[in-house]
């Protein structure tokens, strides 16, 4: 099912008698029971002001469409959202309301906050078919009771997103990239550690385990840019030799680590890891493997181990909680008082278990 309007959609889930499997784009859906339910047919942007750095979007809009509106002005999301496509191995078409309901965050989140914090309204269909919005199209705005927050990473076991609205930024005239080479995991979570605790405004902070890569970003203007990464890479020294890279060759090394390229085509399932920056050692020494990829300075790791292995048992004891991205999506099992809260909240704005596939 692909309704064209909002009205649609909440006949749809009105009359619905069985569970709904909803999706966006197809670029990270799993197939499971439940009848198909998409938004792509909710497209198009519905308000763009450049001057008050918002947007407004359909759910269904390509994210693509969204950022090549905004790149017309010169500005961007901030949260750089990442393209699945690659390392899942599927086709169609990351949609803006996908990325939403995903809460999903790139390498910039260290410095500008997660997809819900660019947040700023929703509108979307709860499990009895009702039209709800939350918060609005500016910046400023007091609504009580704050669904945006959450719906952002609820992956539609709240209702169906129809509309979402964002603050934006301006987006940096250029960039550049520090890399070290060599350095084990220890070492790069101390350098990186450094570069994020230093005053110069860093916005990617990545390791390539297998490689023995690090990488330190900093974007903004040319002059500052010059001026803050000679005073990094004297800091960084320490950690071993700095190599300073251009605007061109950072771009190409982010979108990388942003869509995670290195673990994809392993033919294993490939799982993240959200800890603290410190503990991302021990999660590694913890797996036992090489071929991994630490974002956000340690705090996601992302892991390819083999087919069917639940990595939750292998980080017994690790802080930090992990969730399979290849394969079926598994929920993290909540302590009982968190479970509650959630099961609550679910029957109140899905009590017929229309989302529950």
């Amino acid at each position: 099912m692909t309704p064209t309007t909002e009205a649609e959609l909440a006949e749809i889930v009105r009359g619905a008698n069985a569970p709904l499997s909803l999706r966006g784009g197809g670029t990270r859906h799993v197939p499971g029971a439940g009848e198909p339910l998409t938004t792509a047919g909710l497209t198009g942007i519905t308000l763009y002001e450049p001057g008050a750095l918002t947007l407004v979007a359909r759910a269904g809009t390509p994210v693509e469409v969204v950022e090549n509106a905004l790149r017309a002005e010169g500005q961007r999301l901030p949260f750089e959202p990442m393209d699945h496509r690659t390392l899942l191995g599927t086709d169609g078409t990351p949609t803006i309301g996908g990325a939403v309901a995903m809460n999903v965050s790139g390498p910039r989140r260290v410095q500008a906050g997660a997809c819900r914090d660019s947040l700023i309204g929703v509108r979307f269909v709860d499990g009895s078919g009702e039209v709800i919005k939350n918060g609005g199209r500016v910046m400023k705005n007091v609504t009580g009771y704050d669904l945006v927050k959450l719906m952002a990473g609820s992956r539609g076991s709240l209702g169906v997103l129809t509309e979402v609205a964002f603050k934006v930024l301006p987006a940096a005239a250029t960039q550049a990239t520090l890399r070290l080479d060599g350095l084990d995991p220890t070492d790069a979570v101390a350098a990186m550690s450094a570069a994020l605790g230093s005053p110069f405004d860093v916005t990617g902070a990545a390791h390539d385990v297998a490689g023995r890569t690090t990488w330190i970003r900093l974007e903004g203007l040319e002059g500052s840019v010059d001026y803050r990464a000679g005073e990094l890479g004297g800091v960084l020294s320490r950690h071993g030799d700095v190599a300073r890279l251009d605007a061109g060759e950072s771009a190409m090394i982010w979108s990388a680590v942003r869509d995670v390229r290195v673990l994809a085509g392993s033919g294993r399932d490939v799982w993240r890891v959200h800890c603290r920056p410190s503990h991302a050692v021990r999660v590694l020494d913890a797996v036992g493997l090489d071929a991994a990829l630490m974002d956000w300075g340690g705090g996601l790791v992302w892991l390819a181990v083999p087919a069917g292995t639940d990595l939750r048992a292998w980080l017994d004891g690790v802080p930090g909680y992990a969730t399979r991205v290849t394969g079926a999506l598994d929920v993290v099992p909540e302590v009982a008082a968190v479970a509650a809260l959630t099961d609550g909240i679910r029957a109140k704005f899905d009590p017929r278990g229309v989302f529950a596939a």
